[in-house]
């Protein structure tokens, strides 16, 4: 990595960072976007009661976190040998792949598909990303290599996630979510282009990875994760009813 300019150093970096906005978009934007979802997927359901079809139309939160729990430890323990770009570049293409899916997709069961179809690379990229920008970077800077990462979810919340939102209430959910798509198309982009080959770990092997399920520190902290979790989710999963809108926004027409 020494041969690296600090030019493409930094390109590499960004192009790892952005693939965590996309995954801020892909996952938040859908709290907000829920009675548009319910509109458009579930018109008979929407039109005879609207809350009854927006808490249905949360399994679109509830899909994408049954594919993040399924994902992260699986595929951490499926490709421990395989280069951390190659993983990256498919866990990208896996993203874009559920993305377009569910933007494609006539049916609410197979908008679910899609979603849960995405979310399966979602742990495992920040993993694989961190270890990548940690690398970039040098010996002793992991952690500012998966704080880089995580900047760009942090990004995602604070700007990419309200004016998402904002375009797809007013221009309908499926734009607001091709424009999500198109992020993850710049991201694999980026990476394939600026992001050095990197080997796997030595001696790395799925027993290796589920060994550290053997420690009970991992399990309360897993614990301790999933209750805060599930606090925020069951919060924010509705914030959309909850939230009155302003008078200047308006919802697109259903297409069903």
């Amino acid at each position: 990595m020494d041969t690296l300019t600090r030019g493409r150093r930094w390109a590499a970096l960004l192009a790892l960072s952005l693939g965590g906005f996309g995954l801020g978009l892909t996952e938040f934007s859908a709290m907000g976007l829920l009675p548009e979802m319910a509109r458009d997927l579930l018109p008979t359901e929407y039109a005879t009661s609207p809350p009854d079809a927006v808490a249905k139309a949360g399994w679109m939160i509830t899909s994408y976190a049954l594919g993040v729990v399924a994902g992260a430890p699986t595929i951490a323990a499926l490709t421990a040998r395989l280069p951390r770009k190659h993983l990256v570049l498919g866990l990208l293409g896996l993203f874009l792949v559920g993305t377009v899916l569910s933007v494609a997709a006539p049916t609410f069961e197979l908008v679910l598909a899609g979603r849960f179809v995405g979310a399966l690379a979602h742990g495992a990229y920040f993993g694989a990303a961190a270890i990548l920008a940690g690398r970039i970077l040098g010996p002793g800077n992991q952690g500012k290599g998966f704080a880089i990462v995580l900047g760009g979810l942090t990004a995602s919340n604070l700007l990419g996630v309200p004016l998402v939102t904002s375009l797809g209430q007013s221009h309908g959910w499926r734009t607001a979510y091709l424009v999500v798509a198109l992020v993850f198309a710049l991201s694999l982009l980026a990476v394939l282009a600026t992001v050095p080959t990197v080997a796997a770990a030595p001696g790395g092997s799925p027993r290796a990875e589920l060994r550290a399920f053997r420690s009970p520190r991992v399990w309360l902290a897993s614990a301790v994760v999933a209750v805060g979790t599930a606090g925020f989710f069951a919060v924010n999963s509705y914030i959309a009813p909850l939230t009155p809108r302003s008078p200047g926004c308006r919802t697109a027409p259903s297409r069903g």
